[in-house]
């Protein structure tokens, strides 16, 4: 009986080799799918945002400034953004986290410079 137990025993260890690889692969195919594949996505959507930037488009910087873009300078990729009537800020078109759409502003709102277009 001991015998028969400890022959079953040995026979239940020896696992093939394609067996032992399955489990990371499969682990390694999830992680891409769930982790590193939407990331590329999202990396590529803000890089046709930022290259689709236009004078004239309302934005929002990454350190959370609203404005709106008043001169693009495509060689060395600096952008002019109007942040308050009169006042305006250089920096990389990498700055911008995101072009703001007429649903961000509340209700009534003209756009993260009100009454600039009176001044002018």
């Amino acid at each position: 009986m001991i015998q028969l137990i400890a022959q079953a025993s040995d026979q239940g260890q020896q696992a093939s080799p394609l067996g032992a690889l399955f489990f990371p692969v499969v682990l390694l195919g999830v992680m891409y799918l769930l982790m590193i594949r939407p990331q590329q996505r999202r990396v590529k959507r803000q890089r046709a945002m930022i290259e689709s930037l236009e004078v004239g488009d309302d934005v929002m910087t990454s350190g959370g400034i609203l404005g709106r873009i008043t001169d693009i300078n495509d060689d060395e990729g600096i952008l002019t953004v109007e942040i308050a009537p009169g006042t305006t800020v250089r920096m990389v078109r990498q700055g911008i986290a995101r072009r703001l759409v007429e649903e961000d502003y509340g209700d009534g709102d003209e756009g993260p410079i009100q009454g600039a277009d009176e001044q002018s």
